[in-house]
Formats: structure tokens, sequence, C-alpha cells
């Protein structure tokens, strides 16, 4: 038995590069299965929040351009020189960024959401849909009605929807994600690691992405089985042991 090849993308929504970095991993994923038609990938979406102070909402009309100029202490104008650049970028990967739309706010529950969505089979749906929301179609990504409607745009059940962002479930899941990268020396987003093994910072080019999960795959070790027993399979189960 092989396992399935394992990668753990550390990732928040309110980051331009973790929607490009999902892009550039997608076709490097597509590339890989194309040449190994019989692997096996089993991704999961990890939390981590770039303002966890950051309030529910902040108003529309809030200029992003300067509130990133002055986070990284320039000008207004080299604020919108960076966006103007994230969107060139964004747009070579098939992403269609809209900066003069956004609306920030904190994305907790957003997280809380995608921790249920894995739950469900739909957790890479839901950040696709979460981060297309946010970066190009300025929709209020901390605003819980917003993140239901969101949820149900992938088929996910709205009632359950309705009751996570109300309550408090999955915290402890957000929060384990947040300490398990610090633990890792995760300091910015994306983070990508690969069979538990590799670690890979920021969006790097398919080529990159394509190349560990070759090194990767290639290095893989089988399941060593250790102890054998009753089972059960397709054809009926084993007697018991006499």
């Amino acid at each position: 038995m092989t396992e399935p090849l394992r990668i753990d993308i550390w990732s928040d929504i309110a980051c331009p590069w973790c929607y490009v970095g999902k892009r550039r991993l997608e076709s490097a994923l597509a590339r890989f299965r194309a040449q190994r038609s019989d692997a096996q990938i089993e991704l999961t979406w990890h939390s981590f929040q770039l303002d966890p102070s950051a309030p529910r909402t902040l108003p529309a009309e809030s200029c992003y351009a300067e509130r990133l100029g002055r986070k990284y202490g320039v000008s207004p104008a080299q604020g919108q020189a960076m966006v103007e650049n994230m969107v060139r970028t964004a747009a070579g990967d098939g992403i269609a960024m809209d900066f003069e739309r956004i609306r920030p706010g904190n994305t907790f529950d957003a997280h809380r959401l995608l921790h249920w969505a894995h739950t469900r089979g739909q957790q890479d749906a839901l950040k696709e849909r979460f981060l297309r929301a946010y970066l190009c179609e300025g929709q209020p990504i901390g605003e819980p009605e917003a993140l239901v409607r969101l949820a149900e745009d992938v088929g996910l059940n709205v009632d359950e929807a309705q009751d996570i962002v109300s309550g408090d479930a999955f915290a402890r899941e957000v929060r384990a994600d947040i300490q398990a990268a610090r633990e890792l020396g995760i300091s910015g987003v994306p983070f990508f690691v690969f069979a538990r093994r590799y670690g890979v910072s920021g969006a790097q080019a398919p080529d990159t992405l394509l190349g560990v999960l070759e090194k990767t795959w290639a290095e893989r070790a089988p399941v060593q089985l250790v102890a054998e027993g009753e089972v059960c399979g397709p054809d009926g189960c084993n007697p018991p042991a006499s």
C-alpha cells in the first residue's frame, strides 16, 4: 500500500498571494497528475490570520492602497503601485483581482467554516469561493451573512453554516492551526508542506511546485504492514482466527 501524497497549506483569505499560490499549485498538480495517473493527493487548507485583531468588517470606502502604504511604511502612491503590480501578477494566473471593491474584515469565522467544509469534503471548493468573493467580487468576508451565502454557493447546507457562524464551532481547530504555524516557524503565507517533510514558502512558480511534487513522490515510502488480522472487504469478512 502507498500512502497518498499529503499537502498541507497554511493561508489566509485576506492574502492576495495565497490566491495566486493556490492557482499555481493547481497548475502544478494538473501537470503532475498527467504524468502520474496513479497519484493520490490529500490536500488540506490550514488557518492563518494576517490580522487577528481586525474588526469583523471595515468601512467600504476605506482605501486599500492607503492601508497597504501605512502597513509597509510607504506613501499612498507606492501603496497603489504595489496594488497594481499585484493585479498584473494575478491576471497572469487567470485571477481578476479588484482592490477598488475589496471589503476587508476579520477572517476567523471564514476559517471556522473552512474546517467544517473539510468534514463535508468541500474545503477546497469553499476556499476558492471565499478567495474569489473577497479579492475579486468585493464581498465582505467578515460578515456572517455573506459567509453563509458563499457556503451555499458551493452546495453546503445553509442551516448548518448559519449554526456555525452563530456559535463557536471549529474555533479550537482554527487556533490549533495557528499554533501549529508558530511551531513550524511560519511567519508568512502561503506556506506549503509536502508529505510533512518539505516546506515551500510563498506563491512559487508552477515549475518549482512541480519539482517538489516529483521529489516527494519519488521518495515516498509504502506503508509497512507490521501486523495482520481479520478484515472485511468487498467479498466479505474473514472468519475469526481459531
